[in-house]
């Protein structure tokens, strides 16, 4: 992303409006919803995640932090990042198409069966 992106961000200057509490609104929605279109995901009760924003130079991360450990948390944290990713894209892509959304992953501490499917 350029730097006049991420500071119009930043300043909550982004004419569509202000692009973090929407990304933060649409992680918790995604987090809630994703046994509806995950399939093997086991409907149950679903913490809302805390979502932490990172606005660099000329990027934006998005942390996503879930009460739990597992799958059960896993697959809900990977939809809330990743809705949240795509929220800042569509509110900031008529100022900036340079844009890309990268690395999404999930931090073994949290889920230790990612860290042996990664043969470490």
């Amino acid at each position: 992303m350029r730097e006049e992106t991420a500071r119009l961000i930043r300043s909550n200057e982004m004419k569509k409006g202000d692009v973090l509490g929407a990304a933060q609104y649409a992680a918790l929605q995604a987090a809630k919803s994703a046994p509806a279109y995950l399939p093997l995901l086991a409907a149950g009760t679903t913490l809302a995640p805390r979502v932490v924003f990172e606005v660099g130079d000329d990027y934006v991360d998005v942390h996503v932090e879930m009460t739990g450990r597992g799958p059960e948390c896993t697959m809900p944290a990977l939809s809330a990042a990743t809705a949240a990713a795509l929220t800042i894209f569509d509110m900031c892509k008529g100022v900036d198409r340079t844009m890309a959304i990268s690395r999404v992953a999930v931090d073994p501490a949290v889920d230790p069966a990612i860290d042996d499917a990664q043969g470490s």
